[in-house]
């Protein structure tokens, strides 16, 4: 019964996780299962899937004759060795790679499409604003699925209490030629002090889908795009249950945005 908008993709992948590939999109690979969600670790250990067993077929030699004929070569049986790099994250349960669907970010290893395609929906209006009856509570997650705008300058997430901000979030694309994210808080017209320290690379790119999961806990919100986590904010506002919207502004085209509460 949680708010959602767009539509949900259809894809029926796992969702993986790895450092972007430099491409536009992220390469990604999965993830161990475990127990009961918590944020993911970054320490990544080696996993591989072993080669196939099968020995590569013989090749059949031609042996030239008065009158040759051709004799068929059949090829070797290809290597389906793969190494994946995969981040361990402790905690986590196994959960759907599918844009837009339950989950925070952690999987089985898994064989996996390189390319994350994005999702086939119409646009949601921005200025976007959605209420939220209840307020922000733990395991409460807003998934958002966009693209960014071929020129932006920034995009912004609000949760606000009132005129209040409780987190505010905002990615600038040329703030002095560097590309930043800005959290703050705003109480009256009084801001708080910003906090620009990522846990990986600037994950957005002109022109570019995202997928991002804003995970509310007890004690912070945390923050996760394209499978990799990027930061957490400590409440600044402690009274979660008055935090009861959400807006999203600026140089972003919406597809698809949901709440739901994760077990």
């Amino acid at each position: 019964n949680c708010p959602s908008s767009g539509s949900a993709p259809q894809t029926n992948t796992l969702w993986p996780s790895l450092p972007p590939s430099g491409t536009g999109f992220p390469a990604w690979s999965g993830r161990p299962t475990q127990p009961a969600p918590c944020w993911p670790g970054t320490q990544p250990a080696p996993v591989s899937v072993p080669p196939s067993t099968s020995p590569p077929a013989p090749i059949q030699a031609q042996i030239p004759t008065q009158a040759p004929t051709p004799i068929p070569v059949p090829t070797p049986a290809p290597d389906t060795s793969i190494h994946l790099n995969v981040p361990r994250w402790p905690a986590q349960p196994g959960w759907p790679y599918n844009p837009g669907q339950s989950g925070w970010p952690g999987q089985n290893p898994s064989l996996v499409p390189l390319h994350w395609l994005p999702p086939t929906s119409g646009p949601l209006s921005v200025p976007y604003n959605l209420n939220l009856a209840r307020g922000v509570y733990d395991k409460m997650m807003l998934t958002i699925l966009g693209n960014v705008k071929a020129n932006p300058n920034m995009f912004t997430v609000n949760f606000l209490r009132g005129s209040d901000i409780a987190f505010h979030l905002n990615p600038r694309f040329n703030e002095g030629g560097k590309q930043v994210v800005v959290r703050n808080h705003k109480v009256g017209e009084r801001w708080g002090a910003e906090e620009r320290a990522l846990k990986g690379p600037f994950p957005f790119a002109p022109g570019s889908p995202f997928e991002m999961k804003i995970l509310c806990t007890h004690e912070a919100f945390r923050v996760a795009v394209n499978n990799i986590p990027l930061l957490e904010f400590q409440h600044r506002i402690t009274e979660l249950n008055q935090i009861d919207r959400i807006n999203i502004l600026h140089d972003v085209v919406l597809t698809y945005v949901n709440v739901e509460t994760l077990p």
